[in-house]
């Protein structure tokens, strides 16, 4: 999809007959659908695609897939790690890690809202064997205090083998529940010294931190140096259909290639998809920044009205997190009945993600969907 340029108010005023098209909306053909629901719904574009059809490939299960092998080389590069090893999703990078940093019964300290807590199918229970520690962040994001406090404090009247070991600290950054939200260097720095203090290592869910970069400014490299192993996601944002990388040491890295198959992350001619991760890091990385504006864009314009809640200082990357006044998932279902796809989370809250294939004019008819069923929603109440 081609994007379109100017601001939000400026499509207002230009496309007179949006207002009225979208009401016309249907949903019989998928290319009609404004689809909000993540960053990875996102189609491989035509020369994405011809670059995975002429790519060299190999086996991967016996490193010599050259394609890979480059995707590996380049993302730990970027990173400023020592090695790297690509994986089919951003789950697997971080089960991997969590697998190759700890022991059974190990305790893991992470956000109560982290990805690995909600959204990875109690994977560290059941493959790792360790507890989780979830720490009460705000919007996903916590501090050295919270850290301090749930590791508590030694004694020597109290036996040290009754607690489980606490041996992995992991950050999210951006942070997916948190409503996307961009960790500061300073703060990220503060926390992970904590963390070091107390003899644990360090493991970054980077699955967008592609977003963090173009949000604040601090390369991917900055935002990577406290932690041992860092996870990257290329299907999300980036525009790859699938895979993801987790970099660190090399020791580090050839452990966690064992887990790799063991968990049937073993692929074979899979430069296929590598190079599809290569073009999107040379050509679609630079492409972000849009993303977020249109995600402040569309914060701002749904915040003015009166029955959505929205902090828009929240809003800090890709992702839009609101309260609607009814039945989130009423206002979904009626929003994608108009041609509006988005995700209901709890009784009133939703989640919008822009990306790649989200044009400003397409920012324009979701406002005016949106708006629509709201206000549909607010006169049927007061009738």
């Amino acid at each position: 999809m081609v994007r379109t340029s100017g601001t939000i108010l400026q499509s207002v005023r230009t496309v007179g007959s949006v207002r009225h098209l979208v009401r016309q909306r249907t949903i019989h053909s998928s290319d009609s659908m404004i689809d909000l629901r993540s960053d990875t719904v996102t189609k491989p574009s035509a020369p994405m695609r011809q670059a995975m059809a002429s790519a060299e490939v190999g086996d991967d299960v016996y490193s010599d897939d050259p394609t890979v092998n480059a995707l590996e080389e380049r993302v730990a590069d970027m990173l400023g790690k020592e090695s790297a090893v690509f994986v089919p999703t951003g789950s697997m990078s971080n089960q991997i890690a969590v697998r190759t940093h700890t022991e059974p019964g190990d305790l893991v300290l992470l956000d109560r809202h982290a990805h690995i807590v909600l959204n990875e199918g109690g994977g560290a229970a059941a493959l790792s064997g360790v507890t989780m520690r979830p720490l009460a962040g705000a919007c996903g994001v916590f501090t050295p205090e919270d850290v301090i406090q749930a590791l508590g404090r030694a004694h020597p009247f109290n036996p040290p083998t009754l607690p489980s070991p606490p041996t992995l600290l992991c950050l999210e950054n951006t942070h997916n529940s948190g409503g996307g939200t961009v960790w500061s260097l300073e703060h990220l720095h503060a926390v992970c010294a904590v963390g070091r203090e107390r003899d644990l290592t360090l493991h970054l869910d980077g699955a967008r931190l592609w977003h963090a970069t173009a949000a604040s400014g601090v390369s991917e490299r900055d935002y990577s140096e406290p932690f041992d192993t860092v996870n990257v996601c290329f299907s999300k944002g980036l525009g790859a259909p699938v895979g993801s990388a987790l970099v660190g040491p090399k020791p580090v890295i050839e452990r966690a290639r064992r887990f790799k198959q063991q968990y049937g992350g073993g692929m074979r001619q899979s430069g296929v998809l590598a190079a599809a991760a290569l073009y999107a890091l040379d050509h679609h990385r630079a492409e972000l920044s849009r993303d977020v504006e249109n995600a402040r864009r569309l914060a701002e314009s749904l915040a003015a009205h009166d029955a959505v809640g929205l902090d828009t200082s929240t809003v800090q990357s890709n992702i839009v997190r609101f309260e609607v006044k009814m039945d989130s998932g009423v206002f979904a279902t009626r929003c994608h009945e108009r041609g509006v796809y988005m995700l209901p989370n709890g009784q009133h809250g939703v989640r919008a993600v822009l990306h790649r294939d989200i044009t400003d004019a397409d920012v324009v008819a979701a406002v005016d969907i949106m708006s629509t069923v709201l206000d549909e929603a607010q006169a049927s109440r007061v009738g």
